[in-house]
């Protein structure tokens, strides 16, 4: 079994974050940028892969500059196209690509500028572990038309994007991938010398963000969430505000967050739980995500230690048998203490075919 497998197993057994039906959820948009997110782009979802929103910032007429914020998930990126007036690119948040016909492509973070020539094919779009935004400017919007073509498919785009900061940049300077797992985590610029303590901070940063993250092969989605679970279990409430902003800004949503918090409970107990809910929730409301946040339970009062049950079987393995009755033994009644479905049974078994509800 490979580190990362080993890391995720025991994430799980411990910690229960589970997974989450994402077919059954409205999809939720974190804020990487001040700009609005707007709709969902359904108008020109057939030039896309992936899901994207659509926010036109400009409405004047006499200016006649049509300028839209544009957000993609990860993964998601447009069919390759080309404008007959050409267009303008400007980075805000997270972490994308850009590339032309013939080309190696581009990563984009917040402050890159793209010029793209008339009818020079390309395309964009985000990282597979980042939800990225840029604002599309149209030149020449008199004449300006666009022309669609064929889709990225999934080999175009992995090649695109082999250098993606998932693979932990292990032939990179790491000072050059301090700057950019910080830049992509938090929005903001590392190694700055600013502060009342820049030194420790300088320490900090590159061993973090420039050497811890060169190890293993965990995505950024993944690290940030079990990044989030450790820091609420160790009650490190300012770090886990921040790390739960830059979890929302790679990609994890508002309610997979919630969700792994709420899985610590029976390992770290409640109290620790509530400190860390609402120290997310700030995060949340600070980023006008609405709460509360859906509801997922998947259990009743009926079925809550049968699911509870199949859950830690499931979990365990070998070597569960026996268990709850050699603890009942010993502790008497404070068998029932043992966590049920209402912890344990909050997502489906990812190995069940049916409806969680069944």
């Amino acid at each position: 079994m490979n580190l990362k497998r080993i890391i995720i197993a025991i994430t799980v057994v411990l910690i229960g974050t589970g997974n989450i039906n994402a077919q059954d959820m409205k999809t939720e948009v974190p804020k990487i940028s001040d700009f609005p997110v707007g709709e969902e782009n359904t108008g020109y979802a057939q030039y896309f892969t992936g899901k994207s929103w659509l926010a036109p910032l400009t409405t004047s007429k006499e200016l006649n500059v049509p300028m839209s914020n544009v957000t993609f998930e990860p993964g998601c990126r447009n069919n390759w196209h080309s404008h007959t007036g050409g267009q303008l690119l400007i980075a805000v948040g997270g972490v994308g690509y850009y590339q032309e016909r013939g080309k190696a492509a581009r990563r984009l973070l917040p402050g890159d500028v793209v010029e793209i020539a008339p009818n020079i094919e390309h395309w964009h779009g985000a990282a597979p572990d980042s939800w990225f935004s840029h604002l599309a400017i149209a030149c020449n919007p008199q004449t300006n038309q666009n022309t669609w073509l064929e889709v990225v498919n999934d080999e175009e785009y992995a090649e695109a994007v082999k250098d993606r900061s998932s693979k932990n940049g292990k032939d990179k300077n790491r000072i050059e991938l301090c700057k950019e797992n910080y830049t992509q985590l938090f929005g903001g610029e590392a190694l700055t010398g600013e502060g009342t303590d820049p030194e420790m901070m300088d320490i900090l940063q590159k061993y973090i963000f420039g050497e811890v993250f060169r190890t293993g092969d965990l995505d950024m989605k993944t690290r940030e969430m079990i990044t989030c679970v450790s820091l609420a279990a160790m009650q490190q409430l300012p770090q886990l505000k921040s790390h739960a902003g830059a979890a929302l800004n790679v990609g994890v949503t508002p309610i997979e967050l919630r969700e792994a918090i709420y899985q610590c409970a029976p390992i770290i107990g409640f109290p620790k739980v509530l400190n860390a809910l609402g120290t997310i929730n700030s995060t949340f409301t600070e980023r006008g995500i609405k709460l509360p946040l859906e509801k997922q339970e998947t259990v009743t009062e009926e079925n809550r230690f049968e699911k509870g049950l199949a859950i830690q079987k499931a979990a365990l393995r070998r070597g569960y048998e026996g268990i709850p009755e050699r603890c009942s033994g010993r502790h008497g009644n404070r068998r029932s203490t043992f966590p049920d479905g209402s912890s344990f049974r909050r997502f489906p078994n990812p190995e069940r075919t049916e409806s969680p509800n069944a």
